[in-house]
C-alpha cells in the first residue's frame, strides 16, 4: 500500500505509510495464500465511536480494495446504535452483531472470504495506533487484537 520499494523493518510500517496513518484510515494485509498465519488481516483506526458516520467511510474503502462486501460484523456492546444494514457504494451490505469484542470488526466478501480487522480506538495516540496496525498487518502475526492494543497501549477498543 505505499510506493516505497524498500523492504520494511519487521514490526514497523514503511516510512511513506507512518505519514499516512490517521484517524479515519484503514491498512490491509490483501494476500491470497493457501495458509493464514497472520490473525488479522488489517487494522482501522476510526475517527469516532459513531458507527454510522465511520462505517460507510470503512466500506467504500475496502469495497475499492476488495470488491463487493457482503457483511460486516461488529460487537452491538462496542457501537451505539447499530444498523442492521448500510447501503454503500449502491449495494446493500448487511451489518451482523457478533460477540467479536470491541477491538474486531469481520468483513465478509462473497459467500466464503471473511477479513478481520483490528480496531484501535479514536482517542490512541498517533504513535500506539501506529505501532498497533503496523503489528496487525504483519503476516507472522499470532497476537489477537485485544493483546495488540494492550501491547501497544492504544487501549481496550472503542467505548459505547
Amino acid at each position: 500500500m505505499t510506493g516505497s520499494d524498500t523492504s520494511p523493518v519487521p514490526g514497523r510500517l514503511p516510512s511513506g505509510v507512518h505519514e499516512a496513518v490517521r484517524p479515519g484510515c484503514a491498512l490491509l494485509r490483501l494476500e491470497t495464500t493457501a495458509s493464514r498465519e497472520g490473525v488479522l488481516d488489517g487494522a482501522w483506526w476510526p475517527r469516532s465511536h459513531d458507527i454510522g458516520a465511520e462505517l460507510p467511510e470503512l466500506l467504500s474503502a475496502l469495497i475499492a480494495h476488495l470488491g463487493p462486501v457482503t457483511r460486516v460484523g461488529l460487537d452491538t456492546a462496542a457501537w451505539a446504535g447499530l444498523p442492521t444494514r448500510i447501503v454503500v457504494d449502491g449495494r446493500v451490505v448487511h451489518v451482523d452483531s457478533f460477540p467479536v469484542g470491541d477491538d474486531t470488526v469481520l468483513i465478509t466478501r462473497g459467500d466464503r472470504d471473511l477479513f478481520s480487522l483490528l480496531v484501535v480506538p479514536p482517542d490512541a495516540t498517533p504513535e500506539a495506533a501506529r505501532a498497533a496496525m503496523a503489528q496487525a498487518v504483519r503476516a507472522d502475526n499470532v497476537s489477537q487484537a485485544e493483546q495488540i492494543l494492550v501491547d501497544t497501549g492504544s487501549g481496550h477498543g472503542p467505548a459505547a
